[in-house]
């Protein structure tokens, strides 16, 4: 019934749409199973793609040649760059989605990618000889062979709900859960833990009351996140998010019912997200406030229901109503469904390889929840770089991984297998050493040649990037050989409050001035404004940070090169640590736990000290 395949991807959520799509396009046959075709890149949470971190993690999966970066432009109903009062390095694009149609354009996507077949089934098992994965057992009971496979169950193994007091098993709310697989992984000798995650009730956008919330709107201009020239909404056309608030009153509804709470009541087991508290949780930790925010964003173009972004909870449903209805805005509220919390089974991600294959099972790739991160931009960007892997394996090509460097995709997966996790995993652009590098601006100029390099990056998205880096060279240059006179620029300097010039100056020193931005600058230049005035306003943008900031770039890469140095001391396979008697006993442990692969990563793991990394490189020889 069933060809053998190159790759099998068991889940179609962010990581598995992404995994297939890259494995495919790259070549590779491939096949997507899913529970329910119905459900495909379902957004099962927040209606919405990005934000701080997160953003940036979008444009480079973009860049590589994912999909998620057009799919989220395709579907936006408001977007928004977070973070614009600070630098370049910290902004961060955020879109609220439709999230019906994302996830029918991620459908429509992958179902005009050659090499993509689909089958509606669940994995119950791994076929495995010689420590090697060699296909899938489904529930129907089809063995399909492969030579790679990809898990990318999400929040369905032995996944377990919570409203309240009821349990219902299930990976999401009436969708069964995902048995079997971590059953025979744990025999074969993997490590396997619970985390938690949350959900808030779904409203009735006609009973509320918006006049008694701050409205938020969209930006007046749109970047976007593909760097393709894909069709975007209009500022004119967004939809408005809302802004109301929690009051002490609803804190005192919503702690009479901690007694019948699973999370105070000991009946969830999983760590649940530490930077997406429930609403409890935060009522519990930060009792000095007497209220917290909330967002109110819709969930469509064509649907009246709301997700309350903030309200994230597993009470009761009749304590959720009657807290809900204390909040203003909401006195008259209409619930579609009640927020919940669900359980599942991750596996620790110290068990796997950079490329994120198991380090147990050879050809066996883990991407997205299962291996601890939350979020719909972490599990999208392991996807692609598993995805990838996985079809490089079945080739006997050489492995793709992303440095810290690199990429916001190689901080997550360099924390995830070298420092491991026992709570869900955000991105934060916090965890990123070199964030003047790794900004959202230029994911293409940094990532798109290596993905090309490969095969999957387009000859189109290629070609943009050499355009790019044409333009941001002539205008720098131009910007380092044009004069400004004072007659000409000292009037705009008293409308912005800035001193006045005495002496014509180069283009570039007086971009250096904060306030001034290259767009500014044009209009007292015949020459700039000649050869750039209709130029692309993302190519002056990026010309201007790299003039503004490059003070910062090259320090920065001076300590890329440093950091360098250490990622190229390989440590080999059958290095012995017993050896090396010196270290410390915690080093130790983790060393032969996680087995680093260089001695940068070595030195990356948590509880190894500085002396630890030099006691080992003597050991090396080095």
């Amino acid at each position: 019934m069933f060809q053998k395949y190159d790759v099998i991807v068991a889940g179609a959520g962010h990581a598995g749409c992404e995994a297939a799509a890259a494995a495919a396009n790259l070549g590779s046959k491939v096949l997507l199973i899913t529970m329910n075709m119905q459900t495909i890149a379902q957004m099962s949470c927040n209606p919405a793609m990005g934000g701080i971190g997160k953003g940036q993690i979008v444009r480079e999966i973009d860049a590589l040649g994912g999909y998620s970066g057009i799919v989220t432009d395709k579907s936006t109903i408001q977007f928004r760059i977070l973070n614009r009062s600070k630098g370049p390095a910290m902004w961060s694009p955020r879109a609220q989605n439709d999230r019906m149609l994302f996830s029918a354009t991620w459908r429509e996507m992958l179902e005009n990618t050659p090499n993509i077949d689909f089958y509606q089934d669940m994995v119950k098992e791994l076929i495995i000889k010689n420590n090697t994965v060699c296909g899938v057992v489904t529930g129907l009971g089809h063995e399909i062979f492969a030579t790679t496979v990809v898990i990318t169950s999400g929040t369905f193994l032995n996944g377990i709900i919570h409203i309240g007091e009821k349990q219902l098993g299930g990976g999401r709310i009436a969708e069964k859960a995902a048995t079997g697989i971590t059953e025979q992984l744990v025999n074969i000798g993997f490590e396997s833990n619970r985390l938690k995650t949350g959900t808030p009730p779904r409203v009735d956008g006609r009973s509320l009351d918006y006049s008694k919330m701050e409205i938020q709107k969209g930006d007046d201009e749109i970047s976007g996140f593909s760097f393709l020239d894909t069709e975007k909404i209009k500022p004119a056309q967004q939809r408005c998010c809302h802004v109301t608030y929690t009051n002490s009153q609803v804190h005192e509804i919503l702690k009479t019912g901690f007694s019948r709470s699973p999370m105070y009541q000991g009946r969830i087991e999983g760590v649940g997200p530490r930077y997406c508290p429930s609403i409890e949780d935060k009522i519990n930790r930060f009792a000095d406030k007497d209220r917290h925010q909330l967002f109110v964003e819709p969930e469509g173009w064509n649907t009246v229901e709301i997700y309350v972004n903030g309200f994230s909870t597993s009470l009761p449903e009749d304590v959720q109503i009657k807290a809900l209805r204390t909040v203003p805005g909401f006195e008259n509220c209409k619930i579609f469904r009640p927020g919940y919390a669900i359980e599942y089974d991750y596996f620790p991600p110290t068990q796997l390889k950079h490329t994120l294959e198991t380090k147990i099972i050879y050809n066996l790739f883990f991407a997205g929840q299962i291996n601890g991160t939350t979020g719909y931009e972490e599990a999208a960007c392991q996807g692609i770089i598993a995805g990838i892997n996985a079809h490089q394996k079945a080739r006997n090509l050489e492995p793709f991984i992303l440095k810290r460097n690199e990429a916001y995709i190689g901080v997550l997966i360099d924390d995830l297998i070298s420092k491991g996790t026992d709570e869900p995993y955000r991105m934060f652009t916090s965890r990123a050493e070199f964030r003047t590098l790794l900004r959202q601006d230029n994911a293409d100029l940094r990532l798109t040649e290596l993905s090309y390099n490969i095969g999957l990056a387009s000859q189109e998205r290629m070609d943009k990037v050499l355009y790019k880096q044409q333009k941001i060279a002539a205008i720098k240059s131009l910007l380092n050989t044009v004069f400004i006179e004072p007659s000409a620029i000292n009037t705009y300097f008293e409308t912005i409050g800035s001193a006045p010039i005495t002496e014509k100056q180069k283009a570039s020193k007086i971009i250096l001035r904060p306030g001034v931005s290259l767009q500014d600058l044009l209009p007292y230049s015949n020459v700039l404004f000649k050869d750039f005035a209709t130029e692309n306003k993302e190519i002056l943008e990026q010309a201007e940070t790299q003039v503004k900031y490059e003070r910062y770039i090259e320090k920065e890469k001076e300590l890329v090169e440093k950091m360098n140095q250490m990622e190229e001391l390989i440590i080999p396979d059958s290095f012995d640590y017993d050896k090396a008697a010196a270290i410390s006993n915690e080093a130790l442990q983790k060393f032969k736990k996680i087995k680093p692969r260089t001695i940068g990563q070595a030195s990356r793991i948590s509880g190894v000290s500085p002396s630890d990394v030099q006691i080992l490189m003597v050991y090396m020889g080095r």
